[in-house]
C-alpha cells in the first residue's frame, strides 16, 4: 500500500473515531468536567499552545486537574502540591487527555503520534529530535506504551523518531491496543512527577510562576 493511501486511511480512522468518542462518551466527560468544576473551579478546561506538525503551533485541549500555582513563588518541577484528588485520579487513567479528542477531529492532532511538548522544547531538539514533528502529534504514542513517564526524555524523543522512521497503520493499531490495556491496567503514570528525575537533556530549567494556562504537564 502506497504511502498516500496509508495516511488517507489514518486519517478515516482519526475521524471516525473522534467523532464517535466525544459522542459516546459525552456523559462521562460531562461528569468529569462536574467533578473537577466542584474541586478546582473555573476553568474546567486545560488550554495552551502546543508544537504540531512541522512545528506549527495549535491549542491543546485537556481536562484541568491542578490548582494554580501562588503568584508570590517559583514554579518548581514538580507540580505534585498542586494535584486535586480528582486530578490525580484523572490523570491516573489517562481521562485528562479525553478532550484532545476534539483536537483530532479538527485535524491538529491523531489519535496516535509523538505526544505534543512544550514550545520551548523546539530550539533545544537534536537535529534527529526534531523529526518528531514530520507527523502530526497524538494523544497516545510508541513512548507512551513502552514506559511513558518512566522514561527519561532522551528515551521518550528516541521513540519518537522511532515512531516516525518505522510508521504504518499497523503500528498504529497496536499502539491503540497497547494504549486500551494500559487504561485497565495503568503502568508508568506518574501524578505529579518531579521533572528532574528524567530530564537529563536539560529541557525544562526552573521558571518564574506562569498564568494558569501554563501550570499543566509538559
Amino acid at each position: 500500500m502506497n504511502v498516500a493511501r496509508s495516511r488517507l486511511i489514518k486519517k478515516c480512522i482519526d475521524i471516525t473515531v473522534a467523532l464517535l468518542g466525544l459522542v459516546l462518551l459525552s456523559p462521562l466527560l460531562a461528569c468529569l468536567a462536574s467533578a473537577i468544576y466542584i474541586s478546582l473551579g473555573r476553568p474546567t478546561l486545560f488550554c495552551q499552545q502546543r508544537p504540531g506538525l512541522k512545528g506549527r503551533l495549535f491549542t491543546i485541549y485537556k481536562f484541568r486537574t491542578m490548582r494554580e500555582a501562588k503568584s508570590e513563588k517559583l514554579w518548581f518541577r514538580s507540580d505534585k502540591s498542586r494535584l486535586s484528588t480528582v486530578g490525580r485520579f484523572v490523570r491516573k487513567l489517562s481521562l485528562d487527555e479525553l478532550p484532545s479528542l476534539w483536537n483530532v477531529l479538527k485535524g491538529d492532532m491523531s489519535l496516535v503520534g509523538p505526544r505534543p511538548l512544550l514550545v520551548e522544547y523546539l530550539t533545544k531538539y537534536a537535529p534527529n529530535q526534531i523529526k518528531r514533528h514530520d507527523v502530526l502529534p497524538g494523544i497516545t504514542g510508541w513512548a507512551q506504551v513502552n514506559g511513558r513517564q518512566k522514561l527519561l526524555f532522551s528515551q521518550r524523543l528516541n521513540l519518537d523518531v522511532d515512531y516516525v522512521d518505522h510508521w504504518s497503520n499497523w503500528l498504529d493499531l497496536k499502539i491503540i491496543g497497547m494504549t486500551i490495556i494500559q487504561m485497565f491496567k495503568p503502568s508508568g503514570v506518574i501524578p505529579g512527577q518531579d521533572v528532574d528525575v528524567v530530564d537529563d537533556l536539560n529541557l525544562s530549567p526552573d521558571r518564574e510562576s506562569r498564568s494558569l494556562s501554563d501550570l499543566e504537564d509538559p
